[in-house]
């Protein structure tokens, strides 16, 4: 139970912090602020409703290929994510969120690779996925306020290395993707002959991962990066 409201609340966190720059960017530069706040609660509420119902089902519970959980999940958040900002690329409210707080919060996924060995020790993953493995978002996750702090608090550091710092981090992702789809279907690279993620783990809460965290991350990402681009080409 504990862990199953570790991952609950850490969701919850994350659509506060979404909340929070939303608004922000909404009130510094939307024409119609009651309209776009509408959508833009009514938006994450409806992605959560739907990992939940989704989740209630069986569909997701399958070793098939393609991995549905990606299908559902992944894929859309992802052209979601490249559709939305690029066409927002040129748009005020890109800038009215300030830049460190999503390095900072991007600090959020060492709470996730913390659940994650929770997890294994419940026998929620296999420990290939995890810190204990091949998974080092942890520690790309500690990186995250000392860059930010680095480049933003000190100046210690140029934006570029900030600039740097999210293409690795996407770099990281992506390799946590490899790695839980290898363990499902190439579990022999692991020495093992059968798939190595259980499907309790394509269950709520645990879905949460690859329905919203992980994507949160994504979009965090991209977003710094076309903050930072934006504002090179503007100096």
């Amino acid at each position: 139970m504990a862990l199953k409201l570790g991952y609950l609340i850490l969701t919850l966190t994350t659509i506060i912090f979404l909340l929070i720059i939303g608004l922000k960017a909404i009130n510094a530069s939307s024409s119609n602020p009651s309209r776009d706040k509408i959508i833009l609660i009514f938006g994450l509420a409806i992605w959560q409703c739907f990992i939940l119902f989704l989740s209630s089902t069986d569909i997701l519970l399958s070793y098939e290929f393609p991995p549905r959980f990606a299908v559902a999940f992944i894929i859309p958040s992802f052209i979601f994510t490249g559709v939305f900002l690029y066409r927002s690329r040129n748009k005020k409210w890109i800038h009215a969120i300030p830049e460190q707080w999503i390095i900072y919060f991007q600090s959020f996924r060492v709470i996730v690779e913390t659940l994650f060995v929770f997890s294994v020790a419940q026998g929620i993953l296999n420990y290939h996925v995890t810190i204990e493995g091949y998974n080092f978002d942890m520690i790309f996750g500690f990186t995250a306020p000392i860059i930010a702090y680095a480049v933003y608090g000190k100046e210690w550091l140029p934006k570029k290395a900030i600039l740097s710092w999210n293409y690795i981090g996407l770099g990281v992702l992506a390799s946590v993707i490899f790695l839980f789809i290898t363990v499902i279907y190439k579990p022999e690279i692991y020495g093992s002959e059968v798939p190595l993620l259980p499907l309790e783990a394509l269950t709520y809460p645990y879905v949460l991962i690859a329905g919203f965290l992980m994507p949160v991350a994504v979009f965090l990402h991209f977003l710094s990066i076309i903050q930072l681009r934006n504002n090179t080409l503007n100096s």
